[in-house]
């Protein structure tokens, strides 16, 4: 039994305290993050040499055959176009599609002596309008503000820069009695 006992190593009890195992725990986790930085670092270095790989090579779409071009003119190629799809209307165009309603298109009848002997005679109002309106709107606009049928719509613009429209009434309606109700006569 003594020769078995000098061939096993003797063991040497160590005693476990506290602080030793807290250093031995600072220790691991020391190898630990070393052992993650070096993972990192070897991540890092083989994306670096395929990038480089690529970059000194090409890559498999790069060393495609090119296009051999027969002209020596270069057309665009034609590309996908959309439309314009704006949020909201701006600068002039708002203003001339929004706020061009019937109030806005007919400013005021005329009343001179001239308009008066038209709506005598022919049957026809005349209105100082907006610039901007066309014979379509005003028609709209004198139907809608005064419930009368309109056969025709004459307009010019005066030298002072106003329009001017004569509206002719259509046979059942007198525009005499328009005149009055708009209170003109």
């Amino acid at each position: 039994s003594a020769g078995k006992r000098s061939k096993q190593k003797k063991r040497v009890k160590v005693v476990d305290y506290p602080r030793v195992r807290a250093n031995k725990a600072r220790a691991i986790k020391a190898q630990q993050k070393k052992q993650r930085a070096a993972r990192v670092e070897d991540r890092v270095r083989a994306k670096a040499e395929q990038a480089h790989k690529i970059v000194t090579q090409g890559n498999k779409n790069s060393r495609a055959a090119r296009k051999i071009r027969t002209s020596i003119h270069f057309r665009r190629p034609k590309t996908l176009r959309l439309e314009r799809n704006a949020r909201y209307l701006r600068g002039k165009v708002a203003d001339s599609t929004v706020l061009l309603d019937q109030f806005r298109i007919l400013k005021h009848p005329l009343t001179t002596e001239s308009a008066m002997q038209l709506i005598e005679d022919n049957n026809t109002l005349v209105f100082i309008v907006d610039l901007r309106a066309n014979k379509y709107q005003i028609r709209d606009a004198v139907e809608k503000m005064y419930e009368i049928k309109c056969t025709k719509v004459n307009t010019l613009v005066r030298p002072d820069g106003q329009k001017k429209a004569f509206v002719r009434l259509a046979p059942d309606h007198d525009a005499l009695d328009v005149a009055n109700k708009i209170g003109i006569i």
